[in-house]
């Protein structure tokens, strides 16, 4: 099932923040993101009616299996897509907000023989990459972008994690 971008940046953000401090509530993620405490209120709702995260009775918040699958999926896309975009020269501050706004819309197929080109030959000739072996989670990328939702408008608006 499809869900919106909006939500697939949630789960990304819940999973970082659940990767950099081990627990996560909902004014963490507020504040990661930039938006409101009622926005992510709602937001977080929503993503738990639909069995993507699950909040336990102090407020922590989870990934189920279905929500950590669509997370390190969107993850893994950013890291890659920033990691490629940065080798080919662009600032790491555009490259996080492009990758931010590609790894939305990005097919399977393509992203796959994109990961598959540049484990084989790297971004550039003779260099290592930093994408990771197995699995999404590799040494975190300097830049998130954090305001997701807003990416489509070019700014100064990534940050380092």
């Amino acid at each position: 099932m499809k869900i919106q971008e909006s939500a697939e940046n949630y789960l990304e953000a819940i999973l970082i923040l659940m990767q950099k401090n081990g627990q996560v509530r909902s004014i963490d993620v507020a504040h990661y993101t930039g938006f409101s405490k009622p926005s992510i209120s709602r937001a977080v709702g929503l993503l738990r009616d639909n069995g993507y995260v699950s909040i336990d009775q102090n407020g922590l918040l989870g990934l189920t299996e279905a929500g950590l699958k669509i997370a390190e999926t969107i993850y893994e896309r950013h890291t890659v897509l920033t990691d490629l975009l940065t080798k080919l020269g662009v600032s790491p501050e555009t490259a996080a907000e492009d990758a931010c706004r590609i790894e939305h819309v990005i097919s399977a197929e393509t992203f796959d023989k994109l990961k598959e080109h540049v484990r084989k030959y790297g971004a550039l000739a003779g260099e290592e990459s930093r994408i990771p072996k197995a699995g999404p989670f590799g040494p975190a990328f300097p830049f998130v972008c954090k305001r997701r939702a807003l990416c489509r408008k070019p700014s100064n608006i990534c940050r380092t994690v």
